[in-house]
């Protein structure tokens, strides 16, 4: 038998399927008046990625990352740079330094931007975060988020208050809908009159409230979000929310893992259970005596093992170890044997840590 010399498991990246998704969901957005930043961090920001967001005339590159905001500078990505998670005060200078604008929620952290903006000479654009809910980042009183955006107003002239933006449906599930989304609204329009002057943007939130744009009832002053997964998986709209991402292609990343064992083996584990290697019990059902194959990767190098998606029709992903993949192949439309090669498309969650894992090697196609 031949040996296959191509290191094993890699990750494939389709740039042009990946442009394909951005401009789909841009010029939908772009109906509707909604400006595009694209999010990065989904895929650890991997410059030949980054640079095809650029190329699609994205209003901002997005990332909660300084070091992927750096490594795409490097490879020639000249953005302009979104920091969207809170910065850290330690990262201030940072911060201003490689992102044009960022997300806020902290007076300390303005002043720190502030002061850090003043050393490199430069003008630093801010979005205040109102928190409608979700209770991740953000202001929760309006009246500290009004006396916030005077403060940047009236007092830190090396910063620039751009807008207000929003985070929902990431930690506490809360759905953007339309009323929802007007909240933003009205806090952009108290801040308005607190300033007297119109604020530039407002930011919608994330891959989660464009089924505003689909539907058609995103409030009409909101006019950026904030988009990774819908752009680099397309998966969540539809599998979670029922929308028809058929348009989208959902293989940009594709996982290649090799095959290192075949045999016949019960369904049903033989002899007393306790906990699996990351400390679960789980549940087995006997099924009988049935073809399985053994995959060299594992639970190290993409976490969830029922959030990998087998591309060959009739497999079925069992469970994982650190580092073996258990699928059953009984019903496999193709014959698997030793040195073969698996594929598997991701969804966001895999996705982030299978391009963050050390083994896996990655190829630009």
């Amino acid at each position: 038998m031949p040996i296959n010399r191509e290191p094993y498991p890699k990750l494939t990246a389709d740039l042009k399927k990946l442009r394909d998704n951005i401009d789909r969901i841009k010029s939908r957005c772009a109906e509707r008046g909604v400006a595009l930043t694209g999010v990065i961090k989904g895929f650890t920001g991997i410059p030949a990625c980054v640079k095809v967001f650029e190329d699609a005339g994205c209003q901002y590159i997005g990332t909660s990352r300084l070091e992927q905001i750096r490594g795409a500078i490097e490879y020639g990505v000249k953005g302009p740079f979104m920091l969207i998670r809170v910065p850290m005060l330690s990262e201030a200078y940072e911060a201003v330094r490689l992102a044009d604008i960022s997300l806020n929620s902290e007076p300390a952290v303005l002043r720190a931007l502030n002061g850090a903006a003043g050393k490199l000479g430069k003008t630093h654009k801010v979005i205040l975060m109102a928190d409608l809910g979700d209770l991740r980042e953000g202001f929760w009183s309006k009246g500290e988020l009004l006396a916030a955006a005077r403060l940047v107003e009236r007092e830190l002239g090396n910063l620039y208050l751009a807008g207000v933006g929003t985070n929902l449906g990431c930690y506490g599930s809360i759905f953007p809908t339309a009323d929802k989304l007007n909240e933003l609204v009205d806090c952009a329009e108290m801040i308005e009159a607190g300033i007297g002057r119109r604020l530039d943007i407002l930011s919608g939130g994330a891959s989660t409230s464009l089924p505003r744009i689909f539907d058609g009832d995103m409030p009409e002053r909101i006019n950026q979000l904030r988009v990774g997964e819908a752009v680099v998986n397309a998966r969540d709209l539809q599998e979670l929310f029922g929308y028809d991402m058929s348009f989208m292609h959902r293989d940009v990343f594709v996982l290649h893992a090799e095959v290192v064992e075949v045999k016949d083996k019960p369904t049903y584990p033989d002899g007393e259970i306790m906990f699996d290697a990351f400390g679960m019990k789980r549940e087995y059902v006997d099924r009988g005596v049935r073809r399985r194959a053994l995959l060299a990767l594992g639970r190290a190098d993409y976490a969830f093992h029922d959030m990998i998606f087998p591309m060959d029709e009739g497999v079925e992903v069992l469970g994982a170890s650190s580092d073996h993949t258990i699928v059953d192949i009984e019903d496999a439309r193709r014959e698997f044997k030793v040195g073969d090669i698996m594929k598997f498309t991701l969804c966001y969650a895999s996705a982030v840590f299978a391009t963050n894992s050390p083994n896996i090697k990655l190829s630009v196609i």
